[in-house]
């Protein structure tokens, strides 16, 4: 049985989440590009809201993998806390922001933020699916990510 992090699932449920507070000495990236896997367009998406864009092209080009501190530094998460205690505080504080806010005026505002990106996500759903599939399924794009998956096992095994 495999037990770990999922720096690149978790980062990508980061980038859909309004506060993102991470704790030291983990790492958290998209790192597809490592193992010949291209982001498929809503998760490109997600990351170029919460980084700058030129940050965001080479890292997702990259298959960047952040440390806790240099997440923070370009902004990937908010806030880092020294146990996940301390990380519930910080996001009940941020939370609390709100609260004077009405929520009719805060959830169109946030649309004008996000709501380009949704429109074309939606417009594209169907072909970029058959896109991301028909690259995926390639024999060497498989034959990577094979491998890849072969190296993260025998790392856990030492």
């Amino acid at each position: 049985q495999f037990q770990g992090h999922s720096p690149a699932g978790g980062c990508v449920l980061a980038t859909c989440c309004e506060y993102r507070v991470m704790l030291p000495n983990f790492t958290i990236g998209l790192n597809e590009t490592q193992f010949g896997l291209v982001a498929p367009p809503f998760i490109r998406a997600s990351f170029k809201n919460v980084l700058p864009a030129r940050k965001a092209e080479l890292a997702l080009c990259q298959g960047k993998m952040f440390s806790s501190k240099e997440a923070l530094d370009v902004g990937l998460i908010d806030d880092m806390a020294n146990t996940k205690e301390e990380g519930h505080a910080m996001s009940t504080k941020f939370l609390q922001t709100f609260s004077n806010v009405n929520p009719a005026a805060r959830s169109p505002m946030k649309q004008q933020f996000r709501g380009k990106d949704l429109d074309e996500l939606r417009r594209n759903k169907k072909k970029d699916m058959e896109n991301y599939v028909k690259f995926v399924t390639q024999d060497h794009v498989q034959k990577r990510i094979g491998l890849y998956l072969e190296k993260l096992h025998n790392k856990t095994k030492k």
